[in-house]
Formats: structure tokens, sequence, C-alpha cells
């Protein structure tokens, strides 16, 4: 036990706890058979990240819950860990590359993938760092990463099961292709965005009746050097001539079919469709159906390969766009060209248009998706809230199958090798299956000189979605038979896990996908729920990012605020599953709990009789329920209310409504009130005992239910306080203890012959708001600061009760020389209060003639006022022309004028 300082300072508090906490490994994960396990495993941020406001978010809340699990005395662990990043770690290397003038293939696959550990070992611990800023409670000592040899491992494993099982095939296809990373993107790596453009309308002749055109609409006339045919409704009249016909491709010229097919919309444009089947997916579909040649006019990085239109070729495919338009006009082919805002497809990483390419990737049959949807909505895991599940239904009803393969040198190398000298572009799927062609497991072939490996990585969701059960050794394949069987007794204790905390963002890319993994390689759910996070956005609404310059820097928030603060000031405006609106004014707000907090337990010290227990039995051992008031009932009653809500709430994921719950208590209840009633206890040898261990117990619970949510404030005061149990050593954390439950806290309490008086809590609220009508009444009249006011209460029975109980109290907090009983008082200014009519005697308290200055001045305004009122609403061009709103605006405003006078009147006869 230590003095309190005056001053509470976050950062040297901060830094001293984490230091013990981690010198005293409180933060790791034994998997106990005696305990029930808690798990958590984080979303492993990128190695190419730093701590933002998600991070903070996110993370903050899954230390809560992982904190709350050891309170409550359950074995639990908070894996942490970073993904390889793929595409995001490449370009970073690829950049730092294009800066010595080199290429990653001036460095070959082998000396770049040097390279890119290196950075990567460079940078994988700083937002793992940053997160120790934050108090993240993790067992550091299981930290894993997706490229460690023992969870590349289970990556390539799960890749082989999937294979054998028939589930994963190569083929081609039509992807999302990004022209500045170079690779295949699944549809949740594309971003839609608004565009604006251009849609030209063209014209192509009939080539069996020259001078005879039809016209179609495009917004990509780069792309019509791949044209292979035209596509016509087969029930639309005005081209039923055209059936059996061809139409002439403008450039390189050619002949090229009318199909009919019954996609097209006749009532859209003309209900012509120019046909490019290797550039557009809805026309690879019709290509296949009417067996049309798919022709590739782009280079993979974007730029037009056509050497038969030499003004294009070479070209990038924004300029080739302008270009084509240029010659179709020059053709005399080009109609007209107008304005159009469109939805384009842009790959998330590179912020670049993707483009829809025919490519042969690797593709993954989603195993056990009927299971998936039923995990979810039979309850077997809890989405919280509970409208997303809808959102992962509406996905997995309409799944497609995945690309898995990305062509990058970052990340698992797909482990399959084909024999050298094939042709890989002739191979079927029969020939994939056949070991003499290919050859597919982790360790490789026995005679590696005779085989090449696919050159393809996989889609970095394809490690990342064994995550629940890769992070303990799943498959890892590395370890030892002994290292083997603890692993295997590890997973069996801990999967699956209590809870992940995500955005909803990736509910597709990432959770669905666990889901799946789990229930096909575990024959289990990987998770039991489900939180999801908002997204923070700045005041005005907007997303946060660096462009828009309203992302603050999550490092320097926690210097300014204090790591403990800025999580209570985070999650008070962060109501489940909302965006939160972020402001650093409303952050405030939990910097200035953690000093109300340090206050008032600096306060309980300096009052003498300290506590040394850390028991709750031992408290309430020195409790005399003889010397007990309304305002010790009440107090402890509300403290067993907040107990039971505030678990409630936690449990069922609640965490700002459980925050501004304690937030009421300790502030409103506890500080403003109790405390304040308590100081003339304190002056009484007979009840200051009575009323500090009631403080203590009041305290000891308080800082229980805040630790998961500020833990470095709450430990620090925990010690000071002197409600660490000595016998324990040096170090017993407030972890080591529960808040426990309301319930439980009255039942001790009755066992030491201390029954609650339940109606305490309505007595002294309706005290409470007597008080805080008085002084608002006060304040009305500049008389916050006068201690001599008199006023007189109108009372009820039980309201002239609580009055004779409690004046003596009551005529100290309200700051009055006398609050007497009396009916029928006039003309003086009167508040409605829970104890009855409280008048405030002005002569009493007022200088009689200031007061009448004033007062007059104010009904002179009232009557300039209410005069103009009138005079509008006399006028029937006003209330003829004004809209009605306006009209019925100035007559509230009058009726309240009258009001205002009569009261003005009324004070002004009282003032004689």
């Amino acid at each position: 036990m230590s003095e309190i300082s005056k001053a509470y300072d976050p950062s040297e508090v901060e830094s001293t706890w984490y230091q013990r906490w981690m010198d005293a490994g409180a933060f790791r994960g034994e998997a106990d058979p005696e305990k029930a396990p808690f798990c958590i495993t984080i979303p492993p941020p990128n190695v190419t990240g730093v701590l933002h406001m998600g991070h903070l978010m996110n993370n903050a809340i899954q230390d809560i819950y992982t904190r709350r699990a050891r309170q409550q005395g359950k074995a639990a662990v908070w894996v942490p860990g970073t993904d390889h990043a793929g595409i995001a770690t490449q370009s970073r290397v690829e950049k730092e590359l294009r800066k010595e003038g080199k290429t990653r293939h001036d460095l070959g696959r082998e000396k770049f993938i040097e390279r890119a550990s290196e950075w990567r070992d460079d940078h994988r611990n700083i937002i793992l760092d940053q997160l120790k800023k934050l108090g993240a409670s993790c067992d550091w000592d299981r930290t894993v990463h997706t490229l460690d040899d023992d969870y590349s491992h289970a990556v390539l494993t799960a890749f082989v099961k999937l294979f054998q099982s028939g589930k994963i095939y190569r083929g081609q296809r039509m992807v999302n292709w990004c022209p500045v990373s170079l690779t295949a993107l699944s549809d949740e790596e594309v971003i839609m965005k608004p565009q604006s453009g251009l849609l030209y309308k063209m014209r192509y002749e009939v080539a069996e009746r020259p001078g005879e055109f039809v016209e179609i609409s495009t917004t990509r006339p780069e792309t019509i050097m791949g044209d292979t045919g035209v596509a016509i409704h087969p029930e639309d009249d005005r081209y039923k001539h055209l059936h059996g016909l061809h139409a002439v491709r403008p450039f390189p010229q050619a002949n090229i079919p009318f199909v009919l097919d019954e996609y097209v919309d006749r009532e859209f444009g003309t209900g012509v469709l120019k046909v490019t089947p290797a550039h557009d997916r809805a026309d690879w579909d019709i290509g296949q159906r009417h067996g049309l040649e798919a022709i590739d006019v782009l280079t993979p990085d974007g730029k037009v390969n056509c050497p038969e239109c030499p003004d294009l070729h070479g070209k990038d495919r924004f300029e080739a766009r302008k270009l084509a338009a240029k010659k179709l006009e020059e053709l005399g082919l080009l109609v007209e060209s107008e304005s159009y805002e469109n939805n384009v497809g842009f790959s998330e990483r590179a912020d670049v248009p993707i483009e829809p390419r025919l490519s042969d990737q690797w593709w993954l049959k989603y195993p056990k998706v009927a299971e998936a949807k039923a995990a979810v909505a039979e309850g077997k895991i809890k989405f919280y809230p509970e409208r997303w599940a809808k959102t992962y239904d509406y996905w997995l009803e309409n799944i497609q199958d995945w690309c898995i393969s990305r062509q990058l040198w970052w990340g698992h190398r797909i482990p399959v090798w084909y024999r050298k000298g094939i042709d890989r572009a002739a191979l079927t799927e029969e020939d994939l299956r056949d070991p003499s062609k290919v050859h597919v497991s982790v360790e490789g072939p026995s005679d590696p000189e005779n085989w090449d490996q696919e050159e393809d990585v996989l889609d970095t969701w394809a490690s990342s979605w064994l995550w629940p059960f890769g992070v303990f050794g799943w498959e890892g394949g590395l370890e030892s038979e002994e290292e083997k069987k603890k692993r295997a007794a590890e997973l069996a204790f801990w999967h699956p896990t209590s809870l992940l905390v995500t955005g909803p963002d990736i509910i597709f890319f990432w959770v669905a996908r666990m889901i799946m993994a789990g229930l096909e390689f575990m024959d289990e759910i990987p998770f039991e729920a489900v939180y999801f996070t908002g997204l923070i956005r700045d005041e005005k609404g907007r997303k946060m990012s660096k462009s828009l310059g309203n992302s603050p820097d999550a490092l320097e928030l926690i210097s300014r605020f204090g790591a403990d603060g800025l999580r209570l000031g985070l999650l008070m405006i962060a109501p489940k599953g909302q965006d939160i609106l972020f402001s650093e004014e409303r952050v405030q707000q939990g910097r200035n709990f953690c000093n109300k907090l340090w206050n008032a337990c600096r306060f309980r010290q300096m009052s003498g009789e300290q506590t040394a227990s850390a028991h709750l039995p031992g408290l309430i051992e020195k409790l005399d329920s003889s010397y007990f008031d309304a305002d010790d009932h009440a107090i402890l009653g509300r403290l067993c209310q907040t107990l039971d809500k505030t678990d409630d709430l936690m449990s069922r994921y609640e965490l700002t409504a459980a925050c501004q719950e304690l937030y009421a208590f300790f502030w409103t209840d506890f500080c403003d009130w109790y405390v304040e009633v308590s100081k003339s206890k304190l002056q009484d040898e007979k009840l200051k005992a009575n009323c500090l261990a009631i403080q203590d117990i009041c305290l000891r619970q308080v800082l229980l239910m805040l630790h998961p949510i500020i833990p470095f404030i709450t430990e620090q005061l925990w010690h000071d306080l002197g409600f660490a149990d000595k016998s324990k050593g040096e170090f017993d954390s407030i972890e080591n203890y529960g808040p426990g439950t309301g319930v439980e806290l009255r039942k001790q309490l009755s066992g030491n012959g201390i029954e609650l008086d339940e109606s305490a809590i309505a007595t002294i609220d309706a005290i409470r708001e007597f008080v805080s009508q008085a002084r608002a009444q006060k304040a009305q009249y500049n008389l916050a600061t006068k201690k001599d006011s008199i006023f007189y209460l109108e009372a009820s029975e039980s309201g002239t009760a609580a009055l004779n109980a409690n004046k003596d109290k009551l005529l100290k907090l309200v700051g009055a020389k006398e609050i007497e009983l009396k009916s029928g008082v006039e003309d003086a200014p009167a508040v409605v209060t829970p104890l009855g009519t409280l008048y405030l005697d002005l002569a009493s308290a007022v200088d009689p003639e200031a007061e009448k200055a004033r007062l007059n001045k104010e009904l002179q305004q009232l009557e300039k006022a209410i005069r103009g009122a009138e005079a509008k609403l006399g006028n029937e061009n006003f209330t003829g022309r004004a809209p009605a709103e306006v009209v019925a605006g100035v007559r509230e405003t009058l009726e309240g004028n009258i009001q205002k006078k009569a009261e003005l009147e009324r004070l002004l006869k009282g003032l004689g």
C-alpha cells in the first residue's frame, strides 16, 4: 500500500503496471482441465500495419473480455499474431526495390523472398508492440505469424486435403485482375466505386447489307478488337431480319456473327450488345453459350495487345479508350458520346480499376456451406448484433467458387509440382489427378530434379481461414511426437474458441470462411460468438482516412489521454455494432472519469482507517446495521443493482451501456451524493467506521467492475487502497478477483445481519431530485453560492416525513437557511419536486428593489415581443402567405411569452 499521489499520471501508471504484468506472467494462458476455457484469437493485423483507431476499438474489446474471463476464474488465453499480407507486403518491398532501380525479377524468386522476409522481420512486431501500449493482455509467448513454418505446414496440408477430396481444381475462368499487382483478386477484394465517364454510341455495319448499320452503346471502345459477336434478343422484332447475319467489326476489320441470346435487355439502349468474351463476365457467358472465340486484347499490366492496330498497340487502356473513340469518329462510326455515371470495380489494395480477365487459376468449391449456414441459423454461433446474420446468410446463398491462387511470390507457394517438359496449358482435370504428371503434397516429390513447382501462391485469406485452430498447432507437422500430443491436448482444450471480435466488412473474406474451415477440418464450429464492431468515423460522419487528414494518431491519443481514458472514452460512444462518431472532446470524458476515480480513492485513503482485506466478507464484517441510514441502504442497494445490470449487459456484449451504467453509479450515486453526504458522518466517531466500510465495499466492487475496461488505473488503486492480499506475496493482481453479482452481495450482507431496505433507493432518489430542483431554482436567480436562502415546502405526508428526517442534510446540500413547511404560498417562484411544491422566498434572498428592476426590464422586453407577434398574427398578408409551420411557430412563441409575462407579474407582486 502506498500513498496515492495528488495528480494522476497515466504514463507512469501504465508503463509500471504493464511491465509488472509481463514479469509476473499474468497473461499466460494455461490449459487447466479444472477450469472452464475462454479463448480469443486476435484477428491478425497485417505486418505492414500500424495501430489505427479501428485496431484500438477492436483490441480493447478483446482485452476486456479476456480480462473479465480471468476475473471469472476461467482459464483464459488471448492468442496474438500477424498476417503475412501477400499483396500489401510484396507491394511495399517492390516499392523499395524501385527506389534502387530494380524489380523483383532482377533479384529472382529466392532472393526476393529473402528480401521480403527481412522487411517482414523488421516490421512484424511494430503493431504488436503498439498494442501493448493499449494494455493488450495477450499471451505473447504464443505469437503466431501466418508464414511461420508450422502454420505454413497447416496451410499446405489443408490444400492437399481439399485437392484430394476434389474440392480444389484448376480451370480457365473470368477473374478480377489487378493490372498493378498483376494478380487475380477475389470478388471480396474488389471495391465498387461510383465513377464518371463517357457512354459511346457507335455503328456496326451489317456485313450482308452494306449501308445498313446497327447502333451499339459501350463504355469500353478500347476492347473493340476483342469483339467476336453481336448479341440481340431472339424475340426483338426490330432485329429479326438480322438473324443468321454478321456485323462488321471496325478494327481490326472482321465479320462477326449476330447471336440470339435472352440475356440482352431489349429496353436498355438500342437492345444490341457487343460481345467481348475475354473482357467481360456476362460476355464470357454469352460466348460460351454460342461458341464465340475469346480474344484477349489487353496485357496483364493493362496495355493494348493488338499488333493489327498499331495506333493502339502498347497503349495504356485509358489512353487507348480515347484513341479508339477518335478512330471510330474518323471512320464515321461514332454516333455520339455522353456523360455516364456507373460503378466500377477497384482493387482494394492497389486502388486502380480491375480488369475482368480470362485466366487459368486454382479454384476451391467451398466445403460445408449448408452446415455453415445452419451453424448461425440454429444459434450454435451467435452474431452480435444479430442483423449481420442476414448478410452472412445472403452471401452463402449466392456463393461462388473461390479463386485461391495469386500471381505473387510472397505467400504460401501452392504445393503442386508438374513433371518437367509437360505442357501445363494442355493439362485436363484428369491429368491433374495423374501422379505421373502432377505431384501434390506438402513435402514435395522425392526426385525434385524432375519436377517444376507451381509459381502461384495462395490467396492470403486461404491461410488465415485456418486461424482459430491453426494457431494451436493443427497439422503443424514439425514437432516431435511428444510436442504433437501436447499440442493436440491444447487444441482440444481451447477449440472452439469463445469469441471473435471483428468488423462486418470482412464477414465474407474471413468470418464465413473460418466457419466453413472449422466444420471441414475440425468437424466443429471455430468460435461460439462473433462481435461485430462499428466503423469509426469523424464528427461529420466521414470514414477516417489519411487523404482526408481526419484519422488521429492512435499512439498520440494514448499519450494525451492515457490508455485507460482512451479505452473508456471510445467505449462510451460506441453502441454495439453502430458506427462511432469520434471526437477528442467526447473521448476526454474517459480521461475525466479516470481523474474522478483517482481523486475519490485518494479522498478515501486520506480519510484513514485503511482496509486490510482483499475479500468482501472481511469488509462486510466491519458493518454495523444499527448505524445505517437511508443513504447507506440506498448506496448498497444501488451497488447491487449495478453489479447485476453490468454483468447482464457485458454478457450480451452491450459494452457501451455497461460503461454508462458504471459511469452513472460511480460519478452520480457514489461521488456526487454518497461521498458528499458522508462527510458529516466522518466527523462522528460512532458513524465513521461504518461509513468508511461502506465506501470500501463500493470502491472495491467498482474497481473490480471497471478493471477489464480500464485495467491500469484500477490495478494501481487496488494496491494503493490495500485491497491486495499480502499473504499471496508481492503481486496479488486485481484479476484474481471478480465483482460477483448483486444477488451474491445481498446474500453476504444478509448473512451478517444486514437486510437492505428496498424502499431506501426511491427515498434517496426523491431527496436527490429535491436538492437538484432547489439548486436549479437558486441558479435561475443567480443565488447558487448564497447560503442563506429561505424555501417553503407545500408537502405531502411522505414529503413532510422525508423533510423532517433529512432536514439538516438538505439545508447543507441545498445551501439554505431554512426550508419551512408551509401551504398557501403565493407570488413566489415555485417548482414541483418529489417531496412537494417548493417555493423560493425571493424577498429574503435578493435585494427587492434590484430584483424588481431586473424583472421589470425583462417584462418590458416580453411585452414588446408579444405586441410584435400579435401584430403579425393579425396581418392577413402574413397568415395567408407565410408557410403554415412559420405561422404556427409565431403562435407558439406568443403563447409561451404570455405565460412568462404572467409569471413575471406574479413574482413582482410577491416582491411588493
